[in-house]
C-alpha cells in the first residue's frame, strides 16, 4: 500500500511534464507556422503578399480585373518595407484542434497613407474633369488607384505605428504529425496593413473641411485652360461668337490671376455638413458699374442712333470685355459650400457650377444678353 502510495503522485508528475511537453512542442509548431507566414512578408515576398491581400482587396468594390503589373506588385512591397512582428503568446485549444497567437505588429501608419490616398484621388477626379471641356467628373480605375499609392509611398517618409493582432492557426495531422495551418480572415488581412482596408473605406477619413480644401487647392494650381473647363466657363455665352469666347476667356484669366481662399467654419449635421469660406476673386460688381455707366453714355449718344442694332450689340461686347481686361480690384466674399456624405465620402454636388457662382460673382451670365432682352 505504501508503494502504491508514493508511485502515484509520481505518476500525477509524470502525465503533468507528458502534457506540458506535447504542449510546448504544439507551441513550437504554431511559432514556427507564423514565422514562416510572416517573414516572407518582412522579405517582401510578393506571392506571400498576394495569398493574405490580393491587389483588388484593398478597393473591393472595383469590378475590374487587371494583369498585376511590376508596379502594382511594388506598391505592395514598398508598404511592408517596414514591416515588423513579436510574437507575445500562443494559446492552443488541444479539444478543438486550434490555436491563437497574439502577436504586436509594426507597420507604416495606414491612417496617414488613407488620408493622403483620399486627397491625391479627389485631386485626380477635379483634374480629369478639367482636361477638357467634355470631360465630366470620372471614376478612377483600379490601376490609376495603385499608380497613386505607388506615388504616395514613394514621394512620403510615412512613419510606422503599433497595434495588437490575434492570429487563428488549425491543426490538421498528416502521417500521424500535427502541422498548423494560419486561418485567412478578413481581419487579419486588414491587421496585416496596418489598418488600410478600413481606413479606405472609411467615410470619414477626409472631413468635410479637407475636401473643400482640395477643392479650392486644386483650383488654385489649374492652368486658365483648365480652369475654365472646370468653371463651364462657355455656359457664360450661349454660341461660338468668337467676341464672346474672348469675353469668356477674360473672365476666366481674371479669376486665375486673382483667385485666393480661407476657411471658415464648418458645421456638421448627420450625413449633411456647411462648410464656409472667405473666397477671394474678381470685382464683378466694380466691373459691371463701369461698364454700364459707359454703355450708358453711349447708348444715349446720337453715334448710337447711327450705329443701327447690331453694331449697339457688338459696341457692348467690346465694352464690357475691355473692362474685364483692365480690372484690377477685387473683392472677397464668404461662400457656403454644402457636402452630402453618401456613406462612401462627403461629397460636393455639381461642384463646377457652384465654384463657377462663387468665382464669376454677377458675371456668371453675360450682362449684354440680359441687356439685350430688356431691351427687346
Amino acid at each position: 500500500m505504501k508503494s502504491v502510495r508514493f508511485l502515484l503522485p509520481l505518476l500525477l508528475l509524470l502525465c503533468t511534464f507528458s502534457l506540458c511537453g506535447c504542449t510546448g512542442k504544439d507551441e513550437k509548431k504554431i511559432e514556427d507556422a507564423v514565422k514562416q507566414e510572416l517573414d516572407q512578408l518582412k522579405n517582401l515576398d510578393s506571392i506571400t503578399t498576394q495569398k493574405y491581400i490580393s491587389y483588388q482587396e484593398l478597393f473591393p468594390g472595383e469590378p475590374e480585373d487587371i494583369a498585376i503589373s511590376s508596379d502594382i506588385e511594388e506598391v505592395f512591397s514598398l508598404f511592408f518595407q517596414d514591416f515588423d512582428y513579436k510574437i507575445l503568446d500562443v494559446n492552443v485549444d488541444k479539444d478543438r484542434q486550434s490555436a491563437q497567437a497574439n502577436l504586436r505588429l509594426v507597420t507604416l501608419d495606414a491612417h496617414a497613407l488613407a488620408e493622403d490616398f483620399s486627397k491625391a484621388q479627389l485631386k485626380h477626379e477635379i483634374s480629369q474633369s478639367a482636361s477638357s471641356e467634355e470631360a465630366t467628373e470620372q471614376t478612377i480605375s483600379l490601376e490609376e488607384r495603385y499608380m497613386l499609392l505607388d506615388e504616395l509611398l514613394k514621394s512620403n517618409d510615412y512613419q510606422t505605428v503599433e497595434r495588437n493582432c490575434t492570429i487563428s492557426l488549425d491543426a490538421s495531422d498528416k502521417d500521424g504529425e500535427t502541422s498548423w495551418e494560419i486561418r485567412r480572415t478578413n481581419t487579419l488581412e486588414n491587421d496585416l496593413v496596418g489598418g488600410l482596408m478600413n481606413n479606405l473605406t472609411d467615410p470619414d477619413i477626409l472631413s468635410p473641411e479637407d475636401t473643400i480644401l482640395v477643392y479650392l487647392n486644386t483650383l488654385k494650381n489649374m492652368s486658365t485652360e483648365e480652369l475654365g473647363n472646370y468653371l463651364n466657363a462657355d455656359s457664360i455665352i450661349s454660341t461660338e461668337d468668337p467676341a464672346k469666347i474672348s469675353l469668356a476667356e477674360a473672365l476666366v484669366k481674371q479669376v486665375h490671376s486673382t483667385f485666393d481662399y480661407s476657411i471658415g467654419e464648418t458645421t456638421v449635421s448627420g450625413y449633411t455638413a456647411t462648410v464656409t469660406a472667405n473666397i477671394t476673386t474678381f470685382d464683378s460688381d466694380a466691373i459691371l458699374e463701369n461698364y454700364q455707366k459707359e454703355l450708358d453714355t453711349y447708348l444715349a449718344s446720337v453715334d448710337a442712333v447711327i450705329d443701327g442694332a447690331q453694331k449697339r450689340y457688338e459696341k457692348s461686347y467690346s465694352l464690357l470685355l475691355e473692362y474685364i481686361e483692365e480690372n484690377t480690384a477685387t473683392k472677397t466674399v464668404e461662400t457656403t459650400f454644402t457636402l452630402i456624405n453618401d456613406g462612401a465620402s462627403w461629397k460636393l454636388e455639381d461642384a463646377g457650377t457652384v465654384f463657377g457662382q462663387a468665382l464669376f460673382g454677377t458675371l456668371s451670365s453675360s450682362p449684354v444678353e440680359d441687356n439685350q432682352e430688356t431691351n427687346g
